[in-house]
C-alpha cells in the first residue's frame, strides 16, 4: 500500500517534535522546581522546630533538661501523617534526651554555633531528613554546648511536591495546547495559498495552456512562474504539433486525392491501355505516398522527448556500404555514381544502426532526386565522421538553416516532401553527433557531415 506525503503533515510533525521536547524539558524542570519549593518550605520548619527546641534547653541539676513544647515538633506533623524525631546530645556527643537515638554528622562538630546542618539519610529502613544545630545555652553561669538533632520522614515533602507538579502540570498542558491549536492555524494559515494553487490548477480546462494568474507569496510566486514557464513550452509544443498536423495533413492529401482522381478517371475508361496507364501512376503515387507515410512516422518519433533508445556499438563502414549497395540500382537507373570511400580498419559509433541508414538513405536519394550526377559517401575515423556528399545544385548557406525544417523544400519538385534533412537532423541529435551543411567539393553541390562524439571502442 502506497501512503502520500503530506506537506502538511511533515510540518506539523517537525514543528511539533521540538515543542514536545521543549514540553519535556519543562515538565522536568517543574518537577525540579517543585521539589526544591517543597524542600526549601519543609527545611525552614526544620530550621524552626530546632531552634525552639535550643531555646527550651536549660541547665538544672548539673545536667542538660529539656522542657519540649508540642508546637516544636507539630509544626513538623502535617496532613501526611510524618513521624518525627529529635534528640539532644551534650558537648561530648552522649544522649541526652530524645524520641529517638539519631545519627550525627561529624563536620557538624566543627562548624560555627547555631549554624545549622542539613542531610538526608537511612536509618532503620526509613528515608528522613534530618537538621543538626550546634548551639549553647544562653545563661551567665553556664554556656554549655549542646548539639540539637531533629530528623522528620518525607511523606510531606513529597505530598507538597506532587501538589505543586499538578499546579505546573495544568499550566503546562493548557500552555500546550494553545500552542499546538495556534501552531495548527499557522500552518493552515501558510499552506492556504499552496491550496488555492491546487484548485487553481485543477478547475482549469484541461484543453487551455493559459498562463495562471494567481496572487501568491514570494515562494510560491516562483512555482507559478516555473508553471507558467512550463505551459508556455507546451504551448510552443503544442502549436509546432498542430502546424506538423497541418502540413502532413497538406502533404498527404495531395497523392490521396491524385488516386482518387486517377481512379476515377480510370473508371471511365474502356481501353485496357489506358487502365494499365493509371494503374502505373497509382502505383507511383502509392509508393510516394507510402515513403511519405514512413518519414511522417519517423520524424515523429524521433520528436518525442520521451524517446531514449539504448544506444549499441555499429560498425559505420560496414554500414556505409551496407545502405550504397541497397541504393546503387536506383541512382545507377537516374544515371548518378554512387559510390563510398571507408577505411579497411573498422569504425565504431554508439547508435542504431537502422537510424543510421535510414538517415544515409534519405541523403543519398535526396540527392538523387534533386540532379545530383555523383555521391559520395564518405567515413572517416578519429573522430568517426560520416559524410554525404554530391555534385548537385547545393543548398544556399543563408536557406540551410530552413531545410532542417519539416516540409521545406529548396524547389518545385512535386516528388519531394521536404522531411529527408529534418529527419537527419532528428537521429543526429538522438546520437549526440553534430550535422553540418557545407559546400561540396570546388564549391559545388552539397556536403552533409555527421560528426559522433567518438569511438566506443
Amino acid at each position: 500500500m502506497i501512503t502520500r506525503d503530506s506537506l502538511y503533515r511533515r510540518l506539523l510533525t517537525w514543528l511539533l517534535l521540538p515543542l514536545l521536547a521543549l514540553g519535556g524539558l519543562m515538565l522536568f524542570q517543574a518537577w525540579l522546581d517543585a521539589r526544591q519549593t517543597a524542600d526549601r518550605a519543609f527545611d525552614r520548619l526544620l530550621e524552626a522546630s530546632t531552634l525552639a527546641i535550643a531555646e527550651q534547653v536549660q541547665w538544672q541539676d548539673e545536667r542538660l533538661w529539656l522542657d519540649l513544647p508540642p508546637v516544636a515538633l507539630e509544626m513538623l506533623a502535617t496532613d501526611a501523617e510524618e513521624r518525627v524525631f529529635y534528640a539532644i546530645y551534650d558537648d561530648r556527643g552522649r544522649f541526652v534526651t530524645g524520641n529517638a537515638e539519631l545519627p550525627g554528622m561529624a563536620d557538624a562538630a566543627t562548624g560555627a554555633d547555631d549554624e545549622l546542618h542539613y542531610r538526608d539519610i537511612q536509618w532503620r529502613g526509613m528515608a528522613l531528613r534530618e537538621g543538626i544545630r550546634r548551639t549553647r545555652l544562653e545563661d551567665w553561669r553556664q554556656r554549655e554546648r549542646f548539639e540539637v538533632r531533629v530528623a522528620h520522614t518525607q511523606e510531606g515533602r513529597e505530598r507538597l511536591a506532587h501538589q505543586l507538579l499538578r499546579g505546573n502540570l495544568a499550566y503546562i498542558l493548557g500552555m500546550a495546547l494553545l500552542a499546538a491549536a495556534i501552531l495548527v492555524i499557522a500552518i493552515r494559515t501558510a499552506l492556504a495559498p499552496l491550496t488555492r494553487l491546487r484548485r487553481a490548477i485543477r478547475a482549469r480546462d484541461p484543453r487551455t495552456l493559459a498562463p495562471l494568474e494567481l496572487p501568491l507569496p514570494r515562494e510560491l510566486a516562483e512555482l507559478r512562474e516555473t508553471i507558467n514557464e512550463l505551459l508556455a513550452r507546451m504551448r510552443r509544443v503544442r502549436a509546432n504539433q498542430e502546424r506538423f498536423i497541418g502540413d502532413a495533413s497538406h502533404q498527404l492529401r495531395t497523392p490521396l486525392a491524385g488516386l482518387s482522381a486517377r481512379a476515377e478517371l480510370a473508371l471511365r475508361q474502356d481501353d485496357p491501355a489506358q487502365w494499365h496507364q493509371a494503374l502505373v501512376a497509382m502505383q507511383e503515387t502509392s509508393a510516394r505516398t507510402s515513403r511519405l507515410a514512413i518519414q511522417l512516422l519517423s520524424l515523429t518519433r524521433l520528436d518525442n522527448p520521451e524517446y531514449r533508445p539504448e544506444l549499441a556499438p555499429v560498425a559505420l563502414d560496414e554500414l556505409a556500404r551496407r545502405t550504397v549497395k541497397q541504393h546503387w540500382s536506383a541512382c545507377h537507373r537516374d544515371g548518378v555514381d554512387l559510390g563510398v570511400e571507408a577505411p579497411t580498419a573498422t569504425v565504431q559509433v554508439q547508435g542504431l544502426d537502422w537510424q543510421i541508414e535510414e538517415a544515409l538513405g534519405n541523403l543519398i536519394d535526396n540527392g538523387r532526386r534533386y540532379g545530383a550526377r555523383r555521391i559520395t559517401v564518405r567515413v572517416t575515423d578519429a573522430p568517426p565522421v560520416l559524410e554525404v556528399e554530391d555534385d548537385g545544385p547545393g543548398i544556399p548557406a543563408t536557406k540551410r538553416l530552413l531545410m532542417l525544417r519539416p516540409f521545406h523544400r529548396g524547389s518545385d519538385d512535386p516528388d519531394g516532401s521536404g522531411l529527408g534533412l529534418a529527419i537527419v537532423d532528428g537521429i543526429a541529435r538522438t546520437h549526440g553527433a553534430r550535422l553540418s551543411l557545407e559546400d561540396g567539393h570546388d564549391a559545388q553541390g552539397l556536403r552533409v557531415i555527421l560528426r559522433f562524439p567518438g569511438d566506443p571502442r
